[in-house]
């Protein structure tokens, strides 16, 4: 495809007039002093001569010119940014400058953002593989183990298959997450919006999580009584595995005799803020920025010998802003955590 040309006459307009003036003013001196000709016509031989060097500077602008930009649109059109190829050439230099610095101001946050892709993808990749390695090479071990004999001990091999069916657990726990957060983040999980009380729901949650709270001697309960229904329009399943993730993690950071405490509150814009408290071990505050990130850990040891993915606040995250409501945290290093989200409150 022939590219376009986009003819610009300021320049020869201004030289000519420049020309024509300078012309006339040296050719009315002269006729002033030596010769006696008739204003017309050296009026008509200026026009002429503006006319004629108009089209011979256009010309030569447009010859000379013309090759060394373009050759600057070739060589950045091998960048292959269809937008610029496909915008017409022009010789008028600030426009030119113009764009070519618009583009190399595009190209430039393109590549950045391209470093930072393949550096959150290096990191997502390394966080997969150390996360799926664990449990792998978990099971692998207690197979091995049975294969090498310790299958005809009828006790040890009970214990090791049961060790090695949580090492599988833990592998499809992790690979239910991943595929849950990456429909979150491909926009492709579909929302079943309904109505429902949320006092229910987080009675629910408590009510699963108990024995494993009763390990550590932790109680779960809620800031207060609540009577009466509190209704909220969300989805409902999404929205218990958002509370479940909460309360699961102030538990698995919470203290011995410790306690996790929800609350619900009323917030502004016809919205509800539910809070999951804890007086556990908080968080220092350079962490925090990173508390949604998939696979971040605080306390590497720690967080891996009580399980999980990793995935738990990711998803919390992508579950609420797929609601478009807001998600917050507040954390005091040796003193507890709270994690806050909001809920659009059903119209009465």
């Amino acid at each position: 495809m022939a590219i376009k040309f986009k003819k610009s006459y300021k320049f020869a307009i201004k030289s000519s007039f420049y020309i024509a003036l300078f012309s006339f003013g040296f050719l009315a001196i002269a006729n002033y002093y030596f010769a006696k000709l008739p204003f017309y016509y050296l009026l008509l031989f200026v026009i002429a001569l503006s006319i004629f060097s108009f089209f011979v500077l256009q010309y030569r602008v447009e010859y000379f010119i013309y090759k060394r930009v373009k050759k600057i649109y070739d060589d950045v059109s091998l960048l292959e940014n269809a937008n610029f190829r496909n915008q017409p050439i022009t010789t008028d230099m600030a426009t030119l400058t113009s764009e070519v610095q618009k583009f190399a101001r595009d190209k430039k946050l393109e590549i950045e953002s391209l470093k930072i892709r393949e550096e959150y993808r290096r990191e997502f990749l390394g966080n997969v593989s150390h996360e799926l390695k664990t449990p792998l090479f978990t099971v692998q071990g207690y197979l091995l183990t049975l294969l090498d004999g310790a299958m005809d001990d009828k006790h040890i091999r009970k214990k090791y298959l049961q060790r090695a069916e949580k090492g599988v657990e833990r592998l499809i726990y992790i690979v239910n997450d991943l595929d849950m957060i990456t429909k979150l983040e491909m926009d492709t999980l579909g929302l079943e919006i309904s109505e429902f009380n949320i006092v229910d729901v987080i009675q629910n949650v408590l009510d699963l999580l108990e024995m494993r709270a009763s390990k550590k001697n932790i109680l779960l309960t809620f800031d207060m009584k609540y009577v009466r229904p509190i209704k909220v329009v969300a989805d409902l399943e999404k929205i218990q595995q958002v509370i479940t993730n909460l309360v699961e993690n102030s538990i698995k950071y919470g203290k011995e005799n410790g306690t996790t405490e929800v609350s619900i509150e009323d917030f502004v814009n016809n919205k509800v803020i539910v809070k999951v408290s804890d007086n556990g071990e908080g968080v220092e505050k350079q962490h925090i920025p990173r508390l949604f990130e998939r696979f971040y850990r605080v306390d590497k040891s720690g967080a891996r010998s009580e399980g999980g993915s990793g995935l738990g606040l990711a998803i919390v995250k992508h579950i609420i802003e797929r609601h478009n409501e807001k998600i917050n945290v507040e954390s005091t290093f040796g003193k507890g955590s709270v994690f806050s989200f909001t809920l659009e409150k059903a119209k009465k």
